[in-house]
This record gives structure tokens, C-alpha cells and sequence, in this order.
């Protein structure tokens, strides 16, 4: 099974959870990087806000043809109890019919956003292989 690692990261914890969470699982990795990366102000305030309401934020495309993998590992930073809006935006451009797993990163260890995560994938025909909650 072809598996990638695909996750967006603002400060760079994320980042070092899925370089290692790629080598662990001798998996390909990418990226979601903001078209243009905003300021800490913008990022936790509007970002947060944008984040409770599952909005989007323009992103860079993604250099990687996700199709070709059979299982994708999503990581993401949990803001205001979510995945950040460049997350989503990545989420909508994610191929159908795939594998995934999901885990959404942030220092309390919860997010509240597994409901409507798995709602997105299964609309998609993803099947979620798993959802967790890591605490940094």
C-alpha cells in the first residue's frame, strides 16, 4: 500500500511530527503551505475564527499527485478546537476514494472536529482508517 504523509504546519511542530511519522512509516510526504503566510495576529485571531466556522485560506498548489497513493496520513495543529483554514482548503482538493488517517495535533491533546472531518472524508468515499488526538 503506497502511503503518503500530507500535513500543514504554521509553527513547525506539526512539520516535526510528520517528517517523523514519514520515516517511521517509509511513507512520501508533502506539505500544505499557505499561498502567503500571515503574521501571528492574523494566524491565532482570524485564523482561530476562521478555523471554528471550517473556512478556507488560499494555499500553494501542492507539488504531489495525491491519486497515486492508496493512504494518505493527514496532520494538522488544532486551533480554536480545529484544523486551520489552510488545512481545509487542502481537505477539498484531497483525491476520492482513499485511505485516510488523521491526526490532529495540539498541546491539550483534544480537538473537536472528528465529526466533521469524517463527514468531508465519507462525502469524498474515503474511508477514515483512524482519527487521534496528539498532545504535544
Amino acid at each position: 500500500m503506497k502511503t503518503i504523509v500530507v500535513f500543514y504546519s504554521y509553527s513547525g511542530n506539526t512539520k516535526r511530527l510528520a517528517e517523523e511519522l514519514a520515516a517511521k512509516e517509509a511513507a512520501d510526504i508533502v506539505e500544505i503551505l499557505d499561498e502567503r503566510k500571515p503574521g501571528k495576529a492574523k494566524a491565532y485571531l482570524a485564523g482561530c475564527f476562521a478555523a471554528m466556522r471550517g473556512k478556507t485560506w488560499p494555499i500553494k498548489p501542492l507539488d504531489t499527485d495525491l491519486s497515486v497513493y492508496d493512504r494518505l496520513i493527514l496532520l494538522a495543529p488544532v486551533w480554536a478546537g480545529n484544523p486551520p483554514p489552510a488545512f481545509n482548503t487542502a481537505l477539498k482538493q484531497l483525491p476520492n476514494n482513499k485511505t485516510i488517517a488523521v491526526k490532529m495535533i495540539s498541546t491539550s491533546g483534544k480537538s473537536s472536529c472528528k465529526e466533521r472531518l469524517t463527514s468531508i472524508l465519507q462525502a469524498k468515499g474515503c474511508t477514515l482508517e483512524s482519527f487521534e488526538d496528539i498532545k504535544t
